[in-house]
């Protein structure tokens, strides 16, 4: 009976020590994407109420260009898999706050389009929404591994169209691409949460969790800022 009860303590003990790690580990990603946010939307709102700022970033077609394109260099470049492997966690949370900045630069026109309060309150429903979807990935049994492929291509469908109506301008387009948008980006919070719980492991020791951590915030992040853009073209006010 004696070595029973010791594995059962051992095994009580493990699980508990892995949900702790768990819990910490998740909370680094959200404390990290939170951060990023705030970040985001300070930049955005400095250089949409600075006119030198505007025009040295939005002035010139080139840079303006740049400027807009510059987050996805960001993620296809600087967040690719060796260079994480190489950089320490430091400083690939230090990219992953310059990213959130260049993302600011990039998002300050909003600010010129869309009211202020109309800002505003579609970023606190883009957080109910994110919270709700984000816990329900979290808590789940139902193994969501299925829908990724699915998602990703919802994701490649949905630039094409945004590309392609660039130059159409049809507001039909953009409006159900807007849908579609929420509806993806939706099952993306919840299929990353999940996809991160999985893939922790207490195991792997605190250098890989923590660049893991972070990789997950920008998952995450991304997914709140878009899903944020896309609710903004439905219910955001326009100036």
């Amino acid at each position: 009976m004696q070595p029973e009860r010791n594995i059962n303590t051992q095994a009580a003990t493990r699980e508990t020590t892995y949900d702790v790690g768990l819990r910490t580990y998740f909370q680094k990603i959200y404390n990290t994407m939170a951060i990023g946010l705030l970040f985001t939307g300070l930049i955005a709102y400095v250089v949409s109420h600075s006119e030198p700022l505007l025009q040295l970033f939005f002035g010139n077609g080139l840079i303006r260009m740049i400027v807009m394109f510059a987050p996805l260099g960001f993620v296809f470049f600087g967040f690719t898999p060796g260079r994480v492997q190489r950089m320490s966690v430091a400083k690939l949370t230090g990219l992953f706050y310059a990213f959130s900045g260049v993302f600011g630069i990039s998002m300050a026109t909003i600010f010129l389009v869309y009211s202020g309060e109309s800002i505003a309150r579609v970023f606190f429903i883009t957080a109910s929404m994110f919270a709700a979807t984000s816990i329900y990935g979290y808590t789940t049994k139902k193994d969501l591994s299925g829908m990724g492929s699915l998602l990703f291509m919802g994701v490649i469908g949905l630039f094409i169209a945004m590309v392609v109506n660039m130059f159409l301008q049809s507001a039909m387009v953009h409006f159900v691409v807007s849908a579609i948008g929420v509806i993806v980006y939706t099952g993306l919070v919840v299929w990353d949460t999940q996809n991160l719980k999985l893939s922790y492991s207490s195991a792997n020791g605190h250098e890989s969790n923590g660049k893991m951590a972070v990789m997950g915030a920008l998952s995450l992040y991304i997914n709140f800022i878009m899903l944020f853009q896309f609710l903004l073209s439905f219910m955001g006010n326009r100036n």
